[in-house]
């Protein structure tokens, strides 16, 4: 490449750094611990969020996840998020409306649809009755379907929101704005927050970890992204089959010895670059390649389920080698016993557009088990107080029918961004709480409302975070997992 006549031209970012390093460290050093003094002594740099972007290069690559301090003293240790992708319905599963029975096959008064729009129907279609039948359980009375007994038996320990509410009604930006707290690809995952306010306790283990058990995630790897955080964050995927990530086995030829050796070579390169450019991304890189070597002993250890008895594996009704979403919620519970900070669980295909109790049925059978043993194990261990599990998908399904003979559809229901119904359990949350009210036909909130914000605040304030001060300047501006919005809803709070 030719230089510029213009010799001030030819001096770019990196130049000035290389060549004015000293002066800027001092510069950058100065900075953090004017921002310290300025703190009080419970929340130091390494407070949840503290720490400024540019202070993530100045710290050794492993002091990325190193733990930090919380602001204030939270019940949960570690979360595990079971993503119902496709939206169940919570009126054949949670939500009982005796009206919907009475109405069945009638159309819905205009004033309770005004305003609303729908991807498949118009509102104005004819109601459809609960696919179930609805039974209470234990002593908190709570009402659920039979389509999910198992569950029914944890009813004194979870916490049910009847009240849910969002703002996206197509699959995609609802599931990246549950995760996000935004509708487009880009922002940080709670996870990803999570871990960067929190750090992690797993030394050879992700803080984030990722799995599916279904065929496919409408808001794909934008769901578990550390968006505009350091890449460090983001979500690792696990497979829930075979080697829990590719490649994770060495090649053949390839010893400890000499894998070793590279390994060693590569991060004395990378330290060499991160001195001279101070790209807190290098930094990502270097732990990244530190967290590979430990995941070749640690990943086929944790997947390795030999060593859980005959009487766990019937409680959560799966096998040890092969692919389940009840399995792979044995695995969440492995990992935090690890210490891993976010766990999620994707488990799709509840998008019932069409026969939604052939669905739903198929669905439960799924998920149920494994779901309610998850609840139990946890229990029995010592671990739910200090593991919070969210159970929900991205919106709910409407109480109107979805019949489209073009599409070959019939006897489903459409997406309902108005209403939903999610469930939390343990880590600082209340057992046994029915939270919230739909009105009598389950399309409106009546009481209670909770907003996906609100949720977000909640998760974060049970895991020791307050949601408005986890923040990270990114373009100028403060960014947060709740944007703008969001309070925590204490009347969950145990």
């Amino acid at each position: 490449m030719t230089p510029n006549a213009n010799p001030l031209l030819n001096v770019t970012r990196r130049h000035f750094f290389k060549e004015c390093g000293v002066g800027v460290g001092k510069i950058a050093l100065a900075s953090l611990l004017t921002d310290q003094l300025g703190r009080s002594s419970t929340a130091r740099a390494t407070t949840a969020g503290g720490a400024a972007p540019g202070g993530f290069a100045l710290a050794p690559a492993a002091g990325l996840m190193s733990p930090k301090l919380s602001h204030h003293p939270g019940r949960a240790k570690a979360v595990i998020q079971l993503f119902m992708a496709g939206a169940p319905s919570q009126l054949d599963m949670f939500d009982y409306k005796p009206e919907l029975l009475k109405l069945a096959g009638k159309p819905l008064p205009p004033s309770v649809y005004a305003g609303q729009r729908y991807a498949f129907i118009r509102p104005d279609a004819a109601v459809m009755g609960p696919q179930f039948k609805f039974a209470k359980h234990g002593q908190s009375g709570l009402e659920v379907s039979e389509v999910i007994p198992h569950l029914a038996s944890v009813a004194d320990d979870i916490c049910v929101i009847r009240s849910m509410k969002t703002d996206q009604f197509n699959h995609a930006p609802a599931q990246i704005f549950m995760n996000t707290g935004f509708s487009q690809p880009g922002r940080p995952s709670m996870g990803s927050w999570a871990t960067y306010g929190l750090g992690s306790e797993a030394q050879d283990l992700p803080a984030f970890v990722v799995m599916s058990t279904g065929t496919g995630i409408s808001g794909g790897a934008a769901n578990w992204s550390s968006g505009f955080l350091p890449t460090v964050y983001t979500g690792v995927r696990f497979r829930n089959g075979g080697d829990p990530i590719l490649n994770v086995s060495s090649p053949d030829g390839v010893d400890p010895r000499l894998q070793r050796d590279t390994l060693d070579l590569v991060s004395k390169l990378n330290r060499r670059r991160l001195a001279a450019d101070n790209d807190p991304e290098i930094a990502t890189r270097i732990a990244s390649y530190e967290m590979a070597g430990r995941l070749q002993t640690s990943a086929p250890e944790l997947t390795d389920l030999k060593s859980e008895s005959k009487a766990t594996l019937e409680l959560y009704g799966c096998k040890a080698d092969e692919p389940s979403f009840a399995r792979a919620c044995l695995l969440a519970r492995r990992m935090v016993e690890r210490g891993v900070r976010f766990v999620t669980i994707y488990h799709e295909g509840w998008d019932a557009h069409s026969d939604v109790k052939g669905n739903h049925g198929s669905r439960c059978k799924q998920t149920d088990q494994g779901a309610a043993a998850l609840v139990k194990d946890l229990k029995a261990r010592g671990l739910l107080d200090e593991t919070l599990v969210v159970w929900g998908g991205e919106f709910g399904r409407t109480p109107m029918v979805e019949a489209n003979p073009s599409l070959n559809r019939s006897a489903g229901r459409d997406h309902h961004p108005a209403a939903f119904t999610m469930w939390m359990a343990g880590g600082g949350v209340k057992a046994g709480v029915q939270y919230g009210k739909t009105d009598d036909l389950g399309f409106h909130v009546a009481e209670n409302e909770v907003h996906v914000h609100d949720l977000q605040a909640t998760i974060l304030h049970c895991l020791g975070m307050d949601h408005e001060r986890l923040t990270y300047r990114y373009q100028g501006r403060d960014f947060r997992l709740t944007d703008v919005h969001g309070h925590v809803v204490k009347d969950l709070l145990a």
